[in-house]
């Protein structure tokens, strides 16, 4: 009886096989560029932990750019890392920003950061680790009701970037 059930459900699984997975796979995720953002960050505080290292980075100010919108961050937002046992970090990342036209956006990103294995050193020397090696790869949402820049609450954002000492660069992609 079980043998003829899973039959029957691979059966009704291949019928159900989508056209959309017989196209041919894209090699590149068509993108625009959003903005360029920098932050000015505090210096961190290091917050050893069961579960991993925490450090935490308050925000205090910064700018952004791009062809659709324009402005700086607020201080007083933050990035609070947890750094794996595997020497990943793991972004989360709170601001607020507002636009030259007055617009206040709450700004909210995740992603992951890897360094070489000096990297964290260097950065504490004030050396700036360089896009080239390292990974760091931002995933924002935005989050605003002012009609004037509601699409890009109904983005996918991804980006990359560079650190250095007191410092995050990013350049951001919405996916089109």
């Amino acid at each position: 009886m079980m043998d003829r059930d899973m039959t029957n459900a691979k059966a009704l699984a291949a019928d159900q096989r989508s056209p959309f997975f017989d196209r041919a796979l894209i090699d590149a995720l068509p993108v625009e560029h959003l903005c360029d953002l920098s932050i000015d960050l505090e210096l961190g505080q290091v917050i050893p932990t069961p579960l991993g290292t925490r450090l935490t980075f308050v925000v205090k100010g910064g700018r952004f750019e791009g062809p659709r919108f324009r402005g700086e961050m607020l201080p007083g937002g933050g990035d609070w890392v947890s750094l794996g046992a595997d020497g990943i970090s793991r972004m989360d990342v709170r601001a607020t920003m507002r636009t030259d036209d007055g617009v206040l956006i709450r700004y909210e990103s995740h992603g992951i950061l890897r360094y070489p294995p000096d990297g964290r050193q260097r950065l504490a020397r004030g050396e700036r680790i360089s896009f080239d090696e390292s990974y760091v790869r931002p995933t924002p949402r935005f989050e605003t009701s002012d009609e004037r820049y509601t699409w890009l609450c109904g983005m996918v954002t991804v980006g990359y970037g560079e650190y250095g000492p007191g410092r995050i660069d990013h350049r951001m992609f919405c996916i089109l």
